[in-house]
Parts: structure tokens; sequence; C-alpha cells
């Protein structure tokens, strides 16, 4: 299998606008999808039976096969962006709904009491307590959902050139048996899906020094 660097180099332009769109197809769900978990998060801890309903309609989501639910909405929406956001999304629910929720049981029941006799409202306990301290559990979600993500988006190019991304790169290549036009868009959405992961990381520290510090006192000497 030979690659053809000289046309890589010749279509720089056509493979940054793909990596642009396989960006956008995985952070508009990826945020659609923390937004709607974050809700649904809340809900489920402040009414607890809440959760067993929720998980069982996120898991039957999750399991419908992305090509199939691409196709059934393409007579609803027809070829817009939207037949790709709708099934991604859903995809995340499950992945962030059950982290943030744990995110949330994870906070010491003491520091709750402690925010109570602060005088802290619901509101103002969940924002200034809650929130900040369920963000690493939180974040391991993210990442999670966003790796599935890249990996589903190129799933949506086999619909048509116009969500395009890396996957149309791949389905073109495939298509006219030119292994540089696949492979190059395999391996971006492998180094796309790394640097993503690795990126979060990294956010994961920045927000919660205090975690990486119990961890280093946590560590044997």
């Amino acid at each position: 299998m030979e690659i053809r660097w000289d046309w890589i180099a010749d279509n720089l332009d056509v493979i940054l606008l793909a990596v642009w769109q396989h960006i956008v197809l995985t952070a508009v769900p990826l945020a659609a999808g923390f937004v709607i978990s974050l809700g649904l998060a809340i809900w489920a801890v402040r009414k607890p039976w809440v959760y067993g309903p929720v998980t069982a309609i996120t898991g039957v989501l999750y399991t419908i096969p992305s090509l199939a639910a691409f196709a059934l909405l393409v007579p609803v929406f027809g070829f817009s962006m939207l037949v790709a956001f709708v099934p991604l999304t859903t995809y995340t629910l499950l992945i962030l709904f059950r982290n943030i929720v744990a995110g949330f049981q994870g906070v010491p029941s003491e520091v709750l009491e402690a925010a109570d006799g602060m005088g802290y409202r619901s509101r103002e306990r969940l924002l200034r307590v809650e929130i900040p301290l369920a963000v690493p559990l939180m974040i391991t979600g993210i990442r999670l959902a966003a790796v599935t993500l890249i990996g589903l988006a190129t799933v949506a190019s086999i619909l048509g050139s116009s969500f395009g991304g890396l996957g149309q790169l791949i389905t073109e290549g495939l298509q006219t048996f030119f292994p540089t036009k696949y492979v190059t868009g395999a391996v971006l959405s492998v180094l796309l899906a790394f640097v993503v992961d690795v990126g979060l990381v990294r956010v994961q520290r920045l927000v919660t020094p205090w975690a990486r510090a119990q961890a280093e006192q946590a560590a044997p000497t």
C-alpha cells in the first residue's frame, strides 16, 4: 500500500476542513448531551426513583445502531446536520448521566451538612459545593463520550457528503480504492481522539488542583 504524500500536501485545505467538520460533529452533540445529562442527573439525585427509568431509557437509546438511527431520521430532517446531531447526542446520555450522578453521589455527606449549616440554599449548594466536587467524574464521562463520538461521527458520512468530517475521507477513499485518502482519515480520527482525551485530562488537572494534591499526599513515600 503506497501513501501519496504529494496528494496530502496538495489537499491540506480539504484535510483541515474535514478535521474541523469532525470536531463540530463531536463538540455540538457533546455539549448538548452534557446539558441534558446534567439536568437529568440533578433530578435523579434529588429524586432517587428517577435514576432507574432514566438509565433504562438512555441505555435503550445507546443500543440503537448508529447507521440505523441516522437513516431513520433522514425522512424527518432531510440531509441536514440534525440527522447527525440528534443520534450522536443520544449516544452521550448514558455515559454522561451515570458519571455525573456518580460525581454527585461521591460528595461527602459531611460536606453537604456543612454547607447546609452555613445557610446555603439548594441552588447555592449545588453551584458552589456539589458541582465543583463532582467535576473529576464529570470530566471522566466527558472523555468517554468524546472518544465515542469521534468514532461514531465517521459513520454519518456514509449517508452523504453534506455531513463532512474525517469519515468522508475514509468513505471516498474506500469507494475510489485510494488508500492515501482512507488511511489519512483513519489516522487523523485516531489522533483526534488521542488529542481530545489528553487535553481533557489536562483540563481536569487544572480545574481540580485539590484532587492532585490529595493524590500526592496519599502516594507512598
